[in-house]
C-alpha cells in the first residue's frame, strides 16, 4: 500500500524535489560559507560589516596564491577568524623596509593599499613549508604576519570571492595577482 502511495506521480516528484533540496543545501554547506567583516584590518579593499562569500572548495583543487584574500582561523588557537591577504607563499622570503613589502628581494606594487604609508618595517623573514604570510591592507592596524606569526595551511577557510552586504557594496572581493608581479619582475632582471 506504501509503495503504491509513493509511486503517485504528484507523490515522487515531491520527494525528488525534497531530496534535490536537501543535497544541494548540504553540498553547499560543504563548499561555501559567509564571513562578516569584523575589523578595519582590510581597509579600504574591504570595510567593517560587509559580508563576504567564502569558497571553502577552490583550495581542494589548487595551492593559495599571492594576491589571493583569505577567511582562516587565528593561528593562536582562538575561536576567531580573520580576512587577510596572502603576500608570500612557503619558501618565499618577506621583508618590510618602512611599510614597502619585498618578496624575494622584489618590491611589491600594491594597488589595494590605496596610497596609504605604513610605518613599520619587519626584517627578512622566510616563509616556512606550509605556511603562508599574511598582511591587511590597513597595516598598521592589523593583526597579521608582520606581528611574527605565520600563517598554517590548515587553518585556511577559503578564498573570500564576494560581497553580498550591504546591497550597496555587493561585487566580487578584490583579489590581486600578485604572482604575475614576481614572474615580470623576475623577467626584467
Amino acid at each position: 500500500m506504501i509503495w503504491r502511495f509513493l509511486t503517485k506521480p504528484l507523490v515522487r516528484e515531491i520527494l525528488i524535489t525534497i531530496v534535490l533540496a536537501l543535497a544541494i543545501f548540504f553540498a553547499a554547506r560543504v563548499t561555501i560559507q559567509t564571513y562578516e567583516v569584523y575589523q578595519t584590518s582590510m581597509e579600504p579593499s574591504l570595510s567593517q560589516g560587509q559580508r563576504v562569500v567564502v569558497v571553502k572548495a577552490v583550495y581542494w583543487f589548487g595551492e593559495p596564491q599571492r594576491g589571493d584574500v583569505v577567511v582562516f582561523r587565528a593561528p593562536n588557537d582562538s575561536d576567531e577568524e580573520y580576512i587577510k591577504r596572502i603576500i608570500g607563499l612557503p619558501g618565499d622570503t618577506v621583508e618590510i623596509v618602512q611599510g614597502t613589502v619585498f618578496v624575494n628581494g622584489f618590491r611589491l606594487d600594491e594597488p589595494y593599499v590605496d596610497g596609504r604609508f605604513f610605518t613599520y618595517s619587519l626584517t627578512e623573514r622566510t616563509v616556512p613549508e606550509d605556511n603562508y604570510f599574511v598582511l591587511g591592507d590597513n597595516r598598521d592596524v592589523s593583526n597579521d604576519s608582520h606581528r611574527g606569526w605565520f600563517l598554517p595551511r590548515d587553518n585556511i577557510i577559503g578564498k573570500a570571492w564576494l560581497v553580498t552586504w550591504p546591497p550597496s557594496d555587493w561585487g566580487m572581493v578584490p583579489n590581486f595577482p600578485l604572482n604575475e608581479q614576481m614572474v615580470v619582475a623576475a623577467n626584467s632582471t
